[in-house]
């Protein structure tokens, strides 16, 4: 288990990468977790994984959940992130013992949050979430993960169990110097109002959601 006092003698991951800033104690509604926050050197940006259990060595499960103001705080049902957020949290506490990584400066797959609602609008007019992106100039995809890399060095993390639908991520935390023993999915029931984003992600984007097969066409 990670030392509260460490909060107290920042830390930095082997590749200097994060420095961490502080531990507490964090009870939610899904389990009483471990808050540690990073400061990522290079990007300046803030970020925290939530702790349960003893997470050093190997297979420990993790997930990397990127931000979403609208799906994880508003609850909005044209993405699955609030879902995958709870699911996560309490797959890791049934476990007893895992990581979520939350990721700052992912909003909107890495383009941010206004930018994101600008492509949204674009979706509302009938392009996909890929087409969206593009027809703004923007990636489809532009998330690093080598700050949750980072993290989980510093944690004393050497190899996971991924839960993830995407390969992105795995192929990341791979190339960073995770090992990867496992990849888990982390499917959520599919909603009328996400199905068309869903499966764009599935055949745009390459996600694993073989579940989508058995989803009714919207109407």
């Amino acid at each position: 288990m990670i030392d509260t006092d460490d909060a107290h003698h920042p830390d930095t991951a082997r590749s200097s990468g994060v420095e961490r800033v502080a531990s507490v104690r964090l009870s939610t509604e899904h389990g009483d977790f471990l808050a540690v926050g990073y400061l990522d050197r290079d990007r300046g940006d803030e970020q925290i994984a939530l702790i349960y259990g003893d997470v050093e060595g190997a297979g420990t499960l993790t997930r990397l959940h990127s931000e979403c103001l609208t799906g994880d705080t508003f609850g909005s049902k044209h993405c699955e992130c609030g879902d995958q957020l709870s699911a996560a949290l309490r797959a890791i506490v049934s476990e007893g013992r895992g990581i979520l990584v939350y990721l700052q400066g992912h909003e909107g797959r890495g383009i941010g949050l206004l930018a994101k609602l600008q492509a949204m609008q674009l979706q509302a007019e009938g392009l996909d979430t890929v087409e969206a992106n593009l027809a703004l100039g923007l990636p489809a995809d532009a998330r690093d993960y080598r700050v949750a890399a980072d993290i989980l060095h510093d944690l004393g993390v050497r190899s996971v169990r991924l839960m993830s639908n995407n390969p992105r991520k795995r192929a990341a935390l791979l190339k960073h110097g995770i090992e990867i023993t496992e990849q888990v999915s982390l499917l959520t029931p599919p909603r009328e109002e996400n199905i068309f984003y869903l499966r764009t992600k599935r055949e745009r984007l390459g996600h694993y959601l073989p579940h989508l097969d058995r989803a009714p066409e919207p109407s």
